[in-house]
């Protein structure tokens, strides 16, 4: 029986072991956090039901593996096309998000999709798209990387076009995809004064963002109120006694009792659920989980043969990896307020298939099997098809 098990692990689960271990490890400690988190929530919205967020949050979450699963099938030369193709759909949908999205804490982030009446964010498919796009375009133009109008340039305004679109409406995700951007540029062997050029350029497409967009007030008063040393935030300080009051083991699954006054404990600020009920050591734990998976993401970058491969791999760890530090930063008091959401841990819909998405790119690459190509497609149409049938 174990011999078949581990047969049926071998044929369907492949790539890098210890990253589908840190996955699924996430996810389980995902589902039992929010299960407890959302307490309060299930009081206000559903007259205590909390079986109700359980089962919602557990189907999001075996959904989002599906989707790692099948995006870890597929030989990952195809993320470079699929990626530019996803570029040129996201840029419009930004657009049309800023314009006619709806509305929540003042900001136009999400589209509602017809027919099932389930809402996303457009910025997390212009996250991907630009990842592999970028990690494309670094990969095919290595040997002339120096060459400013042909191979940078293209590069540089994409870059800007894309953080500036996602800016005016969430400028902490701007922020953060301009930071992987710049170290897939180092990774890829940009000159440094491209690179400091494209700082120069996301600064001012940035600050474009922050006057022009939905949420510039919000963005200058976050800082000032962590700058502020005389008053704490009123989500800071529900964290801060979380945290505080958590000790070294915690109070004990389920025992939280800032979830009942914390805004978003289910989001925003599971970190601090998190070390309340599972003390210090579940919090370490967490950020040890956080930090194998980027080593495991930028060790593939050391082993890949090809350019893209690598550099993909890299982008898309240092994404997840740095939103996750972000999240965590804020919920301890090193960081402004973002409204980021914890990858893989925090409560969410379509969040979770995109996390998902990109752990599947990240194991599709660390498969080994496959050679990187992101032009290679001539016959690519029935590997593709022969990636999914079983072994």
């Amino acid at each position: 029986m174990m011999q078949d098990f581990k047969n049926w692990i071998d044929r369907n689960l492949k790539g890098d072991p210890i990253i589908w271990g840190i996955v699924i490890i996430l996810s389980i400690i995902s589902i039992v956090v929010v299960y407890s988190a959302t307490g309060s929530l299930a009081y206000k919205k559903s007259g205590g039901d909390t079986e109700k967020y359980l089962l919602d949050h557990s189907i999001m979450i075996a959904l989002g593996l599906f989707v790692m699963w099948l995006a870890h099938k597929i030989p990952y030369r195809f993320y470079g096309i699929i990626g530019k193709s996803l570029l040129f759909v996201s840029v419009p949908l930004l657009l049309i998000t800023y314009i006619f999205g709806s509305s929540i804490n003042e900001a136009n982030r999400w589209l509602t999709i017809p027919v099932i009446n389930r809402a996303f964010q457009p910025s997390d498919i212009a996250k991907l798209a630009l990842i592999a796009t970028l990690a494309s375009l670094l990969a095919k133009r290595q040997k002339n990387i120096d060459d400013f109008k042909n191979a940078f340039l293209p590069m540089i305004v994409v870059i800007g076009l894309v953080c500036g679109l996602i800016g005016l409406a969430n400028m902490s995700t701007a922020i953060l995809l301009l930071s992987t951007c710049l170290l897939l540029l180092f990774i890829g062997r940009v000159p440094m004064k491209y690179i400091a050029m494209v700082i120069l350029v996301g600064a001012l497409f940035l600050t474009s963002a922050v006057f022009l967009g939905q949420r510039g007030s919000t963005f200058f008063s976050r800082i000032e109120r962590f700058m502020d040393a005389d008053e704490i935030p009123f989500q800071a300080e529900q964290s801060f006694i979380a945290i505080s009051t958590g000790g070294i083991a915690g109070k004990g699954p389920g025992k939280s009792e800032q979830r009942n006054t914390l805004p978003h404990p289910y989001s925003d600020f599971i970190y601090a659920i998190i070390i309340e009920e599972y003390g210090m050591i579940g919090g370490a734990t967490v950020l040890f989980l956080y930090l194998a998976l980027l080593y495991r993401g930028m060790r593939i970058v050391a082993s890949s043969t090809k350019p893209f491969g690598g550099l993909l791999s890299a982008g898309l760890s240092f994404a997840l990896v740095l939103q996750a530090m972000v999240n965590m930063a804020v919920a301890v008091g090193l960081g402004p307020i973002t409204g980021l959401p914890l990858p893989l841990l925090s409560m969410g819909g379509t969040s979770l298939m995109f996390t998902g998405f990109s752990m599947g790119i990240i194991l599709s690459i660390s498969r080994g099997d496959h050679q990187d190509s992101a032009e290679a497609v001539s016959e690519g149409g029935n590997k593709l098809r022969k990636s999914f049938q079983p072994a």
